[in-house]
């Protein structure tokens, strides 16, 4: 499994946003300029987050964007679902119904299976306040690995 820019930039954006939010709404290009992503693809980000309610925007001269919730109400796996859709590692564990001909069969299901549920666990037990809290000098800035 591999994540993409898009969740990668997207839990950076929700994590620049958190740390910012003493200041107000987040300008995504200040955002967009602090994290080093282009601006037309944070804008798409956005629009994606702003459509699942993790983010409110708001206009004006000191618009911008704000966190619906606090910050540890939003796990690492919210933000990538959004963005990536389902984590499965394989396809035929991306539906609730496993509707693989072979999953009767199959000698692997049980490794996929526990593969999956051990990335969805551990990125549920994550939230965007606690990788706020791992580091107090961290500023998430363009040279942040996540």
């Amino acid at each position: 499994m591999k994540i993409s820019t898009k969740g990668r930039y997207a839990v950076r954006l929700m994590l620049d946003i958190a740390l910012n939010e003493d200041k107000g709404s987040v300008s995504i290009k200040e955002a967009a300029d602090r994290q080093g992503i282009s601006l037309k693809y944070l804008e798409q980000i956005v629009n994606m987050l702003t459509k699942a309610e993790f983010l409110q925007s708001r206009r004006g001269s000191k618009g911008g964007y704000q966190l619906t919730r606090r910050p540890e109400e939003y796990t690492i796996a919210d933000i990538l679902r959004v963005t990536e859709g389902e984590l499965a590692p394989v396809a035929c564990l991306k539906d609730e119904i496993n509707r693989c001909p072979r999953v009767g069969q199959c000698p692997t299901i049980k490794l996929w299976k526990g593969l999956y549920d051990m990335v969805n666990d551990y990125l549920d037990g994550v939230t965007i306040a606690d990788i706020m809290n791992q580091d107090k000098s961290f500023t998430g800035g363009a040279d942040c690995p996540i």
